[in-house]
């Protein structure tokens, strides 16, 4: 599949990077963060698929989200870039790593662990589907609408980003029904062949008020990847590039040029 994307940057001598996005995400995402780093690298955005301008498709496997952005990864001549993945997006650079080691050059992954998350995103994903397109006036319309289950504005306003108005009226951008049908595959992390290892340079990035990655789940990821380090960044939570981008910056540029 042929992934949308954005590139941010010139023509560096150093190693370029590819940033992933989570579940109901997009490029856009990670703008602020690629902006700062494509001083120094060459930086590339994509949209996985069923999000953002990226085709929508029924499979959502994290072996065939990784596939997508290997072919992207072939198109723009990115031989073994960095790869740093957000979430759903940490998941998919995680497989793509496993299932092609050689291709990357060391890997950063934001607040996820190579395990199964139980129960987390059903009930968001079930408001967005439940959110009477055909009866919104504007975006404060939708907010207001959308208020009435999703009580969080910050995660409210994260995902309205993903509405636009059409000819046709007010769309999502991603493909909200694919993604609910598919959320048991998309929590879980899927089966590898025995043995499989990254060994390069990784580094799993936590969110202080997260609870996506804990303590228990050290020992699933340091079998895949033994040579990863760990890292926290206080007073953050889940989406910790948005919510503290200065320390984030500071925690992934110092891995990056190490």
């Amino acid at each position: 599949m042929k992934l949308a994307y954005r590139e941010f940057g010139q023509e560096q001598p150093g190693t370029p990077l590819i940033l992933l996005h989570g579940l109901l995400g997009s490029l856009v995402n990670w703008q602020r963060i690629a902006r700062h780093l494509g001083d120094r690298y060459r930086v590339v955005v994509p949209d996985l698929r069923n999000h953002g301008r990226s085709p929508h498709a029924s499979d959502v496997r994290y072996e065939v989200m990784a596939a997508d952005v290997l072919e992207l990864m072939d198109d723009l001549g990115l031989h073994k870039p960095a790869v740093v993945g957000h979430s759903m997006g940490g998941k998919t650079a995680m497989v793509l790593a496993l299932g092609h080691p050689g291709r990357v050059e060391r890997l950063g992954v934001v607040d996820i662990a190579p395990v199964t998350y139980e129960g987390r995103l059903a009930l968001l994903l079930d408001a967005l589907l439940s959110l009477p397109l055909d009866k919104i006036d504007n975006r404060r319309h939708a907010d207001e609408l959308l208020a009435q289950r999703v009580m969080d504005k910050a995660v409210r306003d994260h995902m309205l980003q993903n509405l636009r108005r059409t000819e046709e009226g007010w769309r999502w951008r991603n493909n909200l029904r694919a993604l609910r049908e598919g959320l048991d595959i998309i929590s879980a992390f899927p089966e590898l062949p025995e043995g499989s290892t990254y060994t390069g340079k990784s580094l799993f990035i936590a969110g202080e008020r997260s609870t996506y990655i804990e303590s228990a789940h050290t020992a699933s990821i340091r079998k895949l990847f033994p040579n990863a380090e760990m890292a926290q960044v206080a007073e953050a939570g889940h989406w910790i590039y948005a919510e503290q981008p200065e320390a984030f910056l500071r925690v992934l540029s110092h891995f990056l040029a190490d």
